[in-house]
C-alpha cells in the first residue's frame, strides 16, 4: 500500500452539483449562519458526545485530528463540508484520506477531484494506493472493503469519520437478514467503533439520503458518481435500485424504522456478549503472546449442559481474535471437532485466514502454515522471516560462536524432519522433534520452527540452543539467538 499527499489538478464532475461554492461562513460555535439542517445537526452531535466522553484520547494541544474517509461520491463530500466548518469551533484539525482501489478506469481521476476540493478548502489529504486482491472466495465487494478498512486502520489521526447514512444503515440490515445473521450482523454498521487504530465514527447513521443531496444541492457540494454504484449485479446496489425504493413507497417510516430495528440487534448483541464473558470467566485466558486462547475442558462441559452457550461462546471467542463467525454449520462443526477431539489428536481448522488447535488442553487460534523459506544471514541483528523476526543479540562467551559462523555461508530454514542436534561434547545427538516437544512449542510452530545452518550443519535452534561444535568459548565473541514468532492478528491482509 501506498500513500501520498499530493494529486494533480481535478477534473471537475458533471452536472448542476459540480458548481461548487466556497464553505459557508461559520460562527465563533462552529455554526453556520442560519444553519439548522439535520445534516449539520447531526454530525455536532456525534461529534458533541464523543469529545465530552474521549477528551484524553485528543492528540498534543487538546485538538483533535479528525480524517475524513474521502471517496468523492455525495455523501463523503457532504460530510467533508460539514466537517470543515465546525471545525473551529470544535478544536478539530480536520483532514481527509482517500482509499485509491484501481479497480475503475475513472480512480485516478476520482483522486485528483478529492485532491482538488481539498486544496481549495485548505484541507490536507492523504491518498492510499492499495492493492485489492481477492482470496478464499470473497467477493471483490468485500476484498475492496478489507483493502480500504485496512487503509483507514493506519490513517494519521485520532478519528476517522465515515459517511454512511441511514439508507446505507437499511440496506446493511437488509442485505445480512438475507444471509440469515444472528444479533451482530443485524445490528449492522456501529455509530461508534474503537478497534486497533484510530476510532471510526459514522455520525449520520441517523440522516437519509435525501437530506443529505438536498444539502449538497442547497450548499452548491460538488461530488463525482461511482459508475459502479448502478451495477445491480453487486447486492447492495441490486437492493437500493430495486427494493429499497419499493419499501420506501410502501413503508413511509422507510429507512428510519430499520435503522431503529439495527439498534434493537445492537443491544442484544452487547446481551449475548456479556454471556459469553460471563463463560469464559476463568477459562479465557492469555498465552505468552497475549492471544487469548480457551480452555477446552470448560468449552466441552458447557457444550455438554447448554450447546447453545458453548456456540455463543466459541463465536465470541473467534471475535476477540478479530474473526467473523462463522455459518451456523460450520460453527457447529468446529465446536464438534474441538469437544470431540481424542485428547492426543492434531485438531487443525482453518477459518478466515487463520487456524484453531489444540495445545495443552487449550484452543488457540494461529497464523496458517507458511510456505518453506531460505534465508541467508549476514550478520545482522535482526532477519526478518515470512512469521515473524529472529534476533541475534550479541554476547560474550556464549551462544553462537561468531568465530565458527564467519566466511561461511549461514543460512535460515525450517525443519523437514529427521534433524538430531549435539548440545554438549559428552551427549548424544537428540532428534530435535523431541526436543521442541519437551520445550512446550506447539505442532504448528514446529512445522515452521527457524533453524540455523551453517552450511550443511545443523548450528543453532532457538529456544533450544546451539549445536557443541558451534558453542562460543569463553570471552569469545558469540550470538545469542532468540526466536520471536508473529501472532495472529499482527499481520495485515494477505
Amino acid at each position: 500500500m501506498a500513500s501520498s499527499r499530493s494529486s494533480p489538478p481535478a477534473e471537475r464532475a458533471r452536472g448542476p452539483q459540480a458548481a461548487a461554492a466556497p464553505p459557508a461562513q461559520t460562527d465563533a460555535a462552529g455554526r453556520r449562519s442560519g444553519d439548522r439542517d439535520p445534516v449539520t445537526a447531526a454530525v455536532r452531535a456525534a461529534l458533541t458526545s464523543l469529545l465530552a466522553a474521549d477528551t484524553g484520547q485528543a492528540s498534543g494541544g487538546g485538538t483533535v485530528r479528525i480524517a475524513v474517509a474521502l471517496s468523492g461520491g455525495r455523501d463523503s463530500m457532504v460530510l467533508l463540508d460539514v466537517l470543515a466548518a465546525l471545525a473551529p469551533g470544535q478544536a478539530l484539525a480536520v483532514s481527509a484520506l482517500h482509499v485509491h482501489h484501481g479497480l475503475s478506469p475513472n480512480a485516478d481521476r476520482w483522486a485528483a477531484f478529492c485532491a482538488a476540493e481539498c486544496e481549495r478548502r485548505g484541507i490536507a489529504l492523504a491518498i492510499h494506493r492499495v492493492r485489492v486482491q481477492r482470496a478464499g472466495g470473497a467477493s471483490l465487494e468485500a476484498a475492496a472493503r478489507a483493502a480500504r478498512f485496512h487503509a483507514l486502520a493506519q490513517a494519521d489521526a485520532d478519528i476517522v469519520a465515515l459517511a454512511h447514512h441511514a439508507d446505507d444503515q437499511a440496506e446493511t440490515l437488509l442485505l445480512q437478514l438475507l444471509r440469515g445473521a444472528g444479533p451482530h450482523g443485524l445490528a449492522a454498521m456501529p455509530a461508534l467503533r474503537r478497534a486497533g487504530g484510530p476510532r471510526l465514527i459514522r455520525p449520520l447513521l441517523a440522516v437519509g439520503r435525501a437530506a443529505i443531496e438536498a444539502y449538497a444541492l442547497q450548499r452548491k457540494v460538488a461530488w463525482i458518481d461511482d459508475e459502479s454504484n448502478a451495477d445491480t449485479r453487486f447486492r447492495r446496489n441490486y437492493v437500493r435500485h430495486e427494493i429499497a425504493p419499493r419499501l420506501a413507497a410502501a413503508f413511509p417510516g422507510y429507512p428510519a424504522t430499520l435503522v431503529r430495528a439495527a439498534a434493537h440487534q445492537a443491544e442484544a448483541a452487547r446481551l449475548v456478549d456479556e454471556l459469553a464473558q460471563h463463560d469464559a470467566q476463568g477459562v479465557v485466558g492469555d498465552d505468552a503472546a497475549g492471544a487469548a486462547t480457551l480452555e477446552r475442558a470448560a468449552l466441552i462441559a458447557l457444550a455438554a449442559r447448554a450447546p447453545h452457550r458453548a456456540r455463543n461462546l466459541l463465536r465470541w471467542f473467534l471475535r476477540r481474535h478479530d474473526l467473523a463467525a462463522p455459518a451456523t454449520a460450520r460453527l457447529a462443526a468446529m465446536l464438534d471437532q474441538l469437544v470431540r477431539a481424542a485428547p492426543d489428536a492434531r485438531v487443525r481448522l482453518a477459518h478466515a485466514g487463520a487456524e484453531l488447535g489444540i495445545h495443552r488442553g487449550r484452543i488457540v487460534v494461529h497464523a496458517p502454515a507458511v510456505a518453506p523459506f531460505a534465508v541467508a544471514w549476514q550478520g545482522e541483528a535482526l532477519l526478518a522471516l515470512p512469521h515473524g523476526t529472529l534476533e541475534f543479540g550479541f554476547v560474550p562467551g556464549a551462544g553462537l560462536a561468531a568465530a565458527a559462523v564467519a566466511g561461511v555461508p549461514v543460512v535460515v530454514r525450517p525443519r523437514t524432519g529427521g534433524e538430531r542436534i549435539r548440545l554438549a561434547a559428552n551427549r548424544p545427538r537428540q532428534p530435535l522433534k523431541r526436543l521442541l516437544q519437551e520445550a512446550g512449542v506447539p505442532a504448528w510452530q514446529r512445522e515452521a520452527w527457524p533453524l540455523v545452518w551453517c552450511g550443511e550443519l545443523l548450528a543453532a535452534v532457538p529456544g533450544i540452543g546451539v549445536a557443541a561444535d558451534f558453542q562460543a568459548a569463553a570471552g569469545a565473541e558469540g550470538y545469542e539467538v532468540r526466536w520471536r514468532p508473529q501472532a495472529w492478528g499482527m499481520r495485515g491482509p494477505d
